[in-house]
């Protein structure tokens, strides 16, 4: 009987992801990760103490890159030195509008998952917080790559992350969903994105060499486009499977359509 039980919980979860179109908004989210998340991080990073580098820190931490592919990133994507200079009023106010656009789409997938209706138009200052949210939780990753070794690195970087994927969902979702019912999307998130990271090692690792030297920089884009996809899939799974959890193994009296409370 608990098999049973437990077979239809997991088709339940399956059903789930269809609905939501979980790959279709990961790829969403790649694409916006490029296109609008990182000219934002790029200027960002100009400004940032993060060395010649720049962005290119970021992506090279994330992905677990190290060695010739980390060289190889980095060299591809231009340091960012002439950026703040050569980057306008106007350009910075266009830069900052299409990072809140991916915040948005962040916050609409948390609410698909939650079954929550759209938050009005005038919250935009929740995404906007959320994105800076997000690019200091970037910067501290970078930063700790420096200060940590090991396991102690490993322990910094998942409980920091758990922190802020528990907060980013309740603050995005205007805390209508209780801290104890985001917190099981918010782990497994963490534990999605070590997944990645040691299967980027393992397989983009010398994938992006590969690549470079048969398809130049389009071939490193193509790479860095299907990591964003894996980390979309994984920041959306973990939030579904989190509610799942919670209504199936933890707290039993989730209900299954969560009332929007004003």
């Amino acid at each position: 009987m608990r098999r049973l039980e437990r077979r239809l919980a997991a088709l339940v979860l399956v059903r789930r992801g269809r609905d939501l179109e979980l790959m279709h908004r990961a790829l969403g989210f790649a694409t916006l990760s490029l296109v609008t998340l990182a000219p934002l991080l790029i200027v960002v990073a100009a400004v940032a103490p993060l060395g010649e580098g720049g962005f290119a820190y970021w992506l090279v931490d994330g992905m677990g890159l190290s060695g010739r592919s980390a060289q190889v990133l980095t060299d591809i994507i231009s340091p960012p030195v002439r950026v703040v200079s050569t980057t306008s009023a106007w350009g910075g106010v266009l830069v900052a509008v299409f990072g809140v656009s991916f915040a948005g789409s962040v916050q609409n997938g948390y609410e698909r998952i939650w079954g929550l209706p759209p938050g009005p138009w005038h919250r935009v200052w929740r995404q906007a917080t959320w994105l800076a949210g997000l690019t200091a939780y970037l910067y501290q990753e970078v930063i700790s790559r420096y200060q940590f070794d090991g396991w102690e690195r490993v322990t910094v970087s998942a409980g920091t992350g758990v922190l802020f994927f528990w907060w980013g969902q309740h603050f995005l979702l205007g805390g209508q969903i209780r801290w104890r019912h985001l917190l099981p999307g918010a782990i497994a998130t963490m534990v999605g994105l070590g997944g990645l990271r040691v299967f980027s090692t393992l397989v983009f690792t010398p994938l992006i060499v590969d690549n470079a030297l048969s398809y130049g920089a389009v071939g490193i884009v193509l790479v860095v486009e299907s990591w964003l996809t894996g980390v979309g899939f994984v920041v959306y799974g973990g939030a579904m499977f989190g509610r799942w959890f919670c209504e199936h193994h933890w707290i039993p009296h989730v209900p299954h359509h969560v009332p929007h409370r004003r």
